[in-house]
C-alpha cells in the first residue's frame, strides 16, 4: 500500500438494504462500460494472508482478506482523459494504431518458437484501446490467445473499473477468465473482493467467498478507515444479459459485525436501483404508541418508481401508504397517499371531545410540465380527511394545505398565468367555509423599452374571483401600466422616477358576513383609479475606516399620490401591514393591491456597508413622513399611523462562516418605545453550532385586527459534533405571549411548544439516530406527550 500519514487497524464492516444498485463486474464482462479515469491509482496489498472471519467458520457466510480495502484517488465521469505520459493519465504506453492489436512493454521479453508463446517480466504493461493490464509477469499464447498475469495484476477497463489481484487469465481481448483473490475498484468508488472469480460457459460471471461496499476507506487527511458497513456472500452470479447480480448466503456487517442474513440479496450492475425492502425507522409517540415504518420499493421501469409502505402500531390500526413517481418526456409528477382506521377527536371546539372512529388520510400529488419552450403546466393537490391526522401520525406540522393549478407562459419580455388556488384549513379557530377559492387568477405582464426618454415600461393586467362557502364573495380585474427611469449624475447620484397609473373594478356580496368591517368594502359594483409618482435619490459615498472599506449610501425619496376610494373597495390581500425595513422605501407599503397608500409622503434613511478581512457589516435605518393630516387607513400600531412614521432599522454583523448576526427593530417615534425586536443569532461551523431567534411584536393594535396580533417568541437549536461522526443536537420553540400582550392566548408567558433532543452517528455511508421530542399542546387526538424515534440508513446504496 502506499505510505499514509497514519495507519488504522482494519474492521470488517457492513450495512442493511435488500434491492440495491452496485456494478462490480464491469471488469468480467466484455465489452466494458465506457467512463474515464483522473489521477493514478495505487495498487493495493491482496487478500492472501487475510483470516476468514466468523462468517466463514460458519460456511454460511463469506468474507475476504482484512486489507483488501485499499486507498485509491477519485474517479469522475465523463472527461477527457490525457494522453499516456502526461498529467492525469491513466495510461502508462500509447495505445496501438488499430483497436484489434496489443501493445506491451517490459523490463524482459522472451519468445518461444515451438508454442507461440510471448513471456514478459519485469514492470509489464499491456495495453488495447482503453484497457491496460499490468504485471510482475505476464505469458501471451498466441495460438490460444490466452493471456495469463501473475504479480501484482491490475486491469483497467474502459470504463474506469480497476481489478487487483495476484493471477488472471484473460483473452486476447483483454476480458477476464478465471482469477485469485481479486479486488474491484469501481468507478463511483465501490469496492468488491473475492477469493476466486470465474466466467461460466453460459456467460455468467461467478463470484466466491465475495464482500461489497461502497464506503470510503480512507478519511480525508488520508488516514485508514474501516467502512461502517458492508455485504459478503459465498457466492455471487452476474448475468451480462440482464446485468443482475444475485448474492447466495448474503449477511450485512454492520461495524464488523455480523447482523442481518439477506436471503434473495439481488442488485443490478448498471448504476440502476431494483425492487427491494428499504430499512425500517422505529418511533414511540404518546399518540400512537410504539410504531415500526418500512417499505418496499418497486422499480417499474427506468422513468417510473412505487413505494408502498406500512406503519404498525401497538395502541392503533396499522397506517398504510403509497407512493408513485414518474418521470416523462414533458415533466414529471408524483402521487402519494396515506389511509388508516383510528379513533379522532373533533377540534375547534373545546367542549366537545366525543371521540369518533373514522376512515382517515392524506392525499398528496403534485407535478410540472413543459408544453414548448414557454408553455407550462404546474399542480399540487394536498388534502387531508380531517384537522388532526397529518400531526398525529407525524407526517406534517403545516396547519394548511394548499392546492393549485397554473398555467404559463414565459418569453424575454411577456409573463401570462392563468391560476386557481384552493386552502383546506386545519387550524383548531378557523372555520372552513370563511377560506376562500381563488379561481380563476389571471395575471399578464409585458415589458417594453421606452422609445422616448429610454426608461422601461411594464404593462400588466390582472383579475381574480374569490368564493367562500359561507363568506364574502369579491371579484377584482385591473389594468396598470408603469414606468421606470434609472439615471447617474456626474456627481455620482443615482436617480430613479416612476410613473404608475391603474384602473381597477370590483365586485363583491355579501360583505356583512366579514366580521372586521375595516375588511369588508361596499357591497355591489365599485370602480377606482389609482396615480403613483415617486423620484428615488441614492448617493453611494465610499471610503477606507476602522482598516476596512465603507459604502454609506444616504436615500431619500418622494412618493405622491391623489385621494383614492378605498373604503369602498373590499380588503382581501392587504390586511397584514406593518413597518419594516423591507417595505421602508416600497411605492405602496400594503401589502397586495386592494389598498392604496395615499398623500405625499418623504422617506429618508440611509443604508452602510463595512468590509475588511473577514468582516462585513451591514446597516439600514430609515422613516418616513407624511405632508397631510388627513386620517390615515393604516391601524393604530402599525408605524404608519401618524403624519411621522416610526423608525425602523436592520442590522447584519458577519464574521467568515462562523458568525453572523442579523437584528430588526421598530422603534417608536414618541418614545422610542421598541414596537418590534426580531434577532436571529448563528455561531459555529457546520459540525458545531448554535442557532438562536427571539421575535417580539409589541404593537398595541386592537384584538378585532387579527392578523396583527402580539406574539413574543424564543427559537434556538443547536448540534455539537465530537469523535469526528458522531454529534449531540437540539431544538426548542418556546412561547413567550402572555395574555396582555394578546388576549385570546392561553399561554403564562413561558409555554414551551416543541422540544427536541437526540444522538446521531453519520458518515459518508451510514446515518444512525435516536431522538427525543416532546409537544407540549394538544390538539385533538394529537395528545402531547413524548416521541421518540430510531433511525438507519444506508447510503451510496441505490435507494434507502
Amino acid at each position: 500500500m502506499p505510505d499514509l500519514p497514519c495507519q488504522m487497524p482494519f474492521r470488517r464492516s457492513a450495512n442493511f438494504l435488500l434491492g440495491a444498485a452496485i456494478s462490480p463486474f464491469a471488469l468480467l464482462a466484455a465489452p466494458a462500460f465506457a467512463q474515464d479515469v483522473t489521477g493514478p491509482i495505487e495498487t493495493p496489498e491482496m487478500l492472501r494472508e487475510s483470516e476468514p472471519g466468523a462468517a466463514l467458520e460458519r460456511k454460511a457466510q463469506s468474507g475476504a482478506a482484512e486489507d483488501f480495502w485499499a486507498s485509491y484517488d477519485g474517479i469522475s465521469e465523463e472527461e477527457t482523459v490525457p494522453e499516456a505520459g502526461e498529467p492525469g493519465s491513466p495510461f502508462s504506453i500509447a495505445a496501438p494504431e488499430s483497436d484489434d492489436q496489443i501493445a506491451f512493454e517490459a523490463d524482459e521479453l522472451g519468445y518461444e518458437m515451438d508454442d507461440e508463446i510471448i513471456s514478459a517480466s519485469g514492470n509489464v504493461v499491456l495495453r488495447r484501446a482503453d484497457q491496460e493490464l499490468h504485471a510482475d509477469t505476464v505469458r501471451w499464447n498466441r495460438n490460444t490467445g490466452e493471456i495469463v498475469a501473475s504479480g501484482n495484476v491490475r486491469l483497467t477497463d474502459t470504463g474506469g473499473n480497476k481489478l487487483y489481484t495476484e493471477e488472471l487469465t484473460l483473452t486476447d481481448e483483454l476480458a477476464a477468465g478465471a482469477m485469485e483473490n481479486l479486488l474491484l475498484v469501481l468507478t463511483e468508488g465501490q469496492r468488491m473482493a473475492a477469493r476466486t472469480g470465474q466466467r461460466m460457459e453460459d456467460g455468467r460471471i461467478r463470484l466466491t467467498d465475495a464482500a461489497y461496499s461502497p464506503c470510503p476507506v480512507t478519511t480525508d487527511e488520508g488516514c485508514a478507515k474501516d467502512p461502517s458497513w458492508r455485504f459478503t456472500a459465498t457466492r455471487v452470479d452476474y448475468d451480462p444479459e440482464t446485468q443482475v447480480i444475485r448474492f447466495r448466503g448474503a449477511m450485512l456487517e454492520l461495524f464488523g459485525a455480523p447482523l442481518i442474513p439477506l436471503p434473495g440479496l439481488s442488485v443490478r450492475a448498471d448504476g440502476q436501483p431494483v425492487s427491494g425492502i428499504g430499512t425500517p425507522n422505529l418511533r414511540f409517540s404518546a399518540s400512537n404508541g410504539v410504531e415500526i415504518e418500512n417499505s418496499y420499493y418497486w422499480r417499474i421501469a427506468a422513468n417510473r418508481e412505487l413505494t408502498l409502505g406500512a406503519n404498525i402500531y401497538t395502541d392503533v390500526w396499522p397506517m398504510l401508504s403509497a407512493s408513485y413517481k414518474a418521470l416523462t418526456a414533458d415533466g414529471a409528477y408524483q402521487i402519494t397517499g396515506y389511509a388508516t382506521s383510528s379513533t379522532r377527536i373533533p377540534i375547534g371546539d373545546s367542549t366537545v371531545q366525543t371521540s369518533q372512529k373514522d376512515l382517515r388520510g392524506y392525499f398528496d400529488a403534485n407535478g410540472r410540465f413543459n408544453l414548448d419552450d414557454n408553455w407550462s403546466v404546474t399542480a399540487s393537490i394536498r388534502v387531508a380527511s380531517d384537522r388532526t391526522f397529518l400531526r398525529r401520525y407525524d407526517i406534517s406540522r403545516d396547519d394548511r394545505l394548499r392546492s393549485m393549478i397554473n398555467v404559463e407562459r414565459i418569453d424575454d419580455d411577456s409573463y401570462l398565468s392563468f391560476s386557481g388556488w384552493m386552502t383546506q384549513t386545519l387550524r383548531a379557530g378557523d372555520e372552513q367555509g370563511l377560506v376562500p377559492l381563488a379561481l380563476p387568477v389571471i395575471d399578464y405582464r409585458r415589458r417594453i423599452a421606452d422609445p422616448v426618454l429610454g426608461g422601461q415600461i411594464m404593462l400588466q393586467a390582472n383579475s381574480l374571483a374569490l368564493t367562500r362557502t359561507d363568506g364574502q364573495d369579491t371579484q377584482r380585474a385591473f389594468a396598470k401600466a408603469e414606468w421606470n427611469l434609472r439615471r447617474y449624475t456626474p456627481w455620482g447620484q443615482v436617480v430613479e422616477l416612476t410613473a404608475l397609473g391603474r384602473a381597477d373594478v370590483y365586485h363583491s356580496d355579501e360583505n356583512a358576513l366579514t366580521s372586521v368591517e375595516l375588511y369588508r368594502g361596499t357591497q355591489g359594483w365599485q370602480a377606482r383609479g389609482v396615480a403613483i409618482g415617486a423620484i428615488d435619490v441614492k448617493y453611494p459615498l465610499t471610503g477606507a475606516i476602522f482598516g476596512g472599506t465603507q459604502v454609506f449610501t444616504p436615500r431619500v425619496q418622494l412618493v405622491a399620490t391623489p385621494d383614492i376610494k378605498n373604503l369602498d373597495i373590499p380588503n382581501e390581500d392587504a390586511r397584514a401591514i406593518d413597518l419594516e425595513d423591507s417595505n421602508l422605501f416600497a411605492l405602496n407599503r400594503f401589502p397586495g393591491y386592494d389598498r392604496v397608500e395615499e398623500g405625499v409622503r418623504f422617506t429618508y434613511g440611509f443604508d452602510w456597508r463595512w468590509n475588511a478581512p473577514g468582516w462585513q457589516i451591514d446597516a439600514t435605518l430609515g422613516q418616513s413622513y407624511r405632508l397631510s393630516d388627513a386620517p390615515i387607513l393604516f391601524p393604530d400600531g402599525t408605524g404608519l399611523t401618524s403624519r411621522t412614521s416610526d423608525i425602523v432599522g436592520r442590522t447584519e454583523v458577519r464574521w467568515r462562516n462562523f458568525i453572523k448576526v442579523a437584528h430588526r427593530f421598530r422603534l417608536d417615534k414618541d418614545n422610542l418605545a421598541v414596537r418590534r425586536n426580531e434577532l436571529d443569532f448563528t455561531v459555529g461551523s457546520n459540525r458545531t453550532y448554535v442557532e438562536a431567534g427571539y421575535l417580539r411584536l409589541n404593537r398595541d393594535i386592537p384584538d378585532t385586527l387579527e392578523d396583527l396580533r402580539d406574539r413574543e417568541e424564543l427559537r434556538i437549536a443547536g448540534r455539537l459534533g465530537f469523535q469526528r461522526y458522531w454529534s449531540l443536537f437540539g431544538a426548542a420553540v418556546i412561547n413567550l405571549t402572555d395574555k396582555n400582550e394578546d388576549p385570546t392566548n392561553t399561554s403564562d408567558g413561558f409555554d414551551p411548544l416543541r422540544t427536541r433532543l437526540g444522538l446521531a452517528y453519520e458518515d459518508d455511508c451510514l446515518e444512525l439516530g435516536v431522538t427525543w421530542r416532546r409537544d407540549a399542546q394538544a390538539n385533538g387526538d394529537a395528545r402531547k406527550g413524548n416521541t421518540f424515534l430510531f433511525r438507519f440508513r444506508l447510503k451510496n446504496i441505490g435507494f434507502n
